[in-house]
């Protein structure tokens, strides 16, 4: 029998214990059958929509109001009466200033007593005029005479139309003792109180009423799109939204309103107005706005979220999950964004789904699992309107 040294027997059950270790059937159960290769990756994903997308143009403007006018005294005297507050709405013929109207009311009498006396006077002459006519037709008349009665109620005629201009004169200024507002709007501060004396010809005004409803907002955008803005104002009301630069609150809607005649040369813009209700009062005179002018409407239009979208070795990418769930990317054109969307001109159809988070785990061919995500229905700043990225969870 052959006899074994110890050594080549230590090197036997070494070797043994070797090939135990890589046999298949003392693997793990729970890894036997699985392929080797790249982990699935966790994603967010969204689908590819076709819907209508507005053309808009983006600025910023400045609120001023249609009307503001400096409320100023036309005569004289102490100011016995102010009939509003300040920062008051008041409407176009409410009263605001009185100014004793003593003075020009006792004025306004005298031009009157004139006036009734000159026609009185002028009455007779047309009287004398008739009787010396009647003689001169008898044949017992003198021409001289009758020259000058005719001349008599010539002048006399001339006196009451100056005295009629009189009393025009002093009932105007009878009116100018009271002041009205001239339109709606809310009015300023109050230069001068009860018991001051108001002086005609002051450059200060009294008080100052700015029209608030409706206001304009004034805007400025380059001159390649004054073709395009002009041919919509001929066909249809270009719709202008107006938004707080803090936090892209909608403060209004209005339309354009006008065009400026001349291109601003130094900047290269056109000037434009658009006129708001402003019937809540949301826009403040001297404020400024961020302006969004919708332009068109494209109808139809590809839209993805724009987080979809990446930068590649190729160009703009998107990667495209399909129904084994590997992943494919697709080079594709972004026409616009609008808002947290953007508008593609191909690549992907409807009802694609793609990646919007993750895209930098992932490689063509990969193995994706989709997750959760929260996206509030709730408007951005840019994009004027409510929408919620379409999602399919999967968990």
């Amino acid at each position: 029998m052959l006899s074994l040294t110890t050594p080549f027997r230590f090197l036997i059950l070494v070797c043994a214990v070797i090939l135990l270790a890589g046999c298949p059937g003392n693997k793990d159960a729970a890894t036997q059958g699985k392929p080797q290769g790249m982990p699935t990756v966790p994603v967010n994903t969204a689908l590819v929509v076709h819907k209508d997308m507005p053309l808009d143009l983006r600025t910023f403007g400045n609120i001023e109001p249609i009307a503001s006018v400096a409320i100023k005294a036309q005569v004289g005297g102490e100011l016995i009466k102010v009939s509003f507050k300040e920062g008051d709405d008041v409407k176009k013929g409410d009263l605001l200033f009185t100014i004793q109207p003593k003075l020009y009311e006792t004025q306004l009498a005298q031009a009157e007593a004139n006036l009734a006396r000159d026609r009185a006077q002028a009455a007779n002459a047309r009287r004398e005029l008739a009787r010396q006519e009647q003689l001169d037709a008898k044949g017992g008349g003198v021409q001289e005479a009758l020259d000058k009665a005719r001349t008599q109620v010539e002048t006399s005629d001339a006196v009451v139309k100056a005295d009629e201009a009189l009393v025009l004169i002093a009932q105007t200024q009878v009116g100018y003792t009271t002041i009205k507002s001239p339109l709606d709007g809310r009015t300023g501060a109050i230069r001068l109180r009860e018991g001051n004396l108001v002086k005609v010809g002051d450059d200060l005004p009294l008080t100052t009423v700015v029209q608030l409803s409706p206001i304009y907002v004034t805007f400025a955008l380059p001159e390649q799109h004054l073709a395009d803005i002009r041919r919509g104002m001929e066909t249809r009301t270009l719709p202008v939204i107006a938004r707080d630069p803090k936090d892209g609150h909608t403060l209004g809607e209005g339309a354009l309103a006008f065009i400026a005649n001349t291109v601003d040369a130094a900047t290269g813009t056109v000037t434009l107005k658009a006129s708001f209700p402003n019937k809540d009062a949301t826009l403040w005179p001297g404020a400024f706005v961020d302006v969004v002018l919708r332009l068109d409407t494209q109808r139809d239009a590809i839209v993805v979220p724009s987080p979809a979208v990446t930068s590649g070795q190729r160009g703009t990418q998107i990667f495209v999950v399909k129904s084994d769930s590997t992943v494919e990317t697709r080079n594709v054109t972004v026409v616009r964004t609008v808002g947290q969307e953007s508008i593609l001109g191909g690549g992907v159809e409807a009802g694609e789904k793609i990646i919007i988070n993750g895209q930098s785990r992932v490689v063509p061919g990969a193995k994706v699992i989709e997750k959760a995500v929260a996206i509030p229905d709730k408007p951005t700043s840019q994009s004027g309107s409510a929408r919620m990225l379409r999602l399919k969870i999967v968990t």
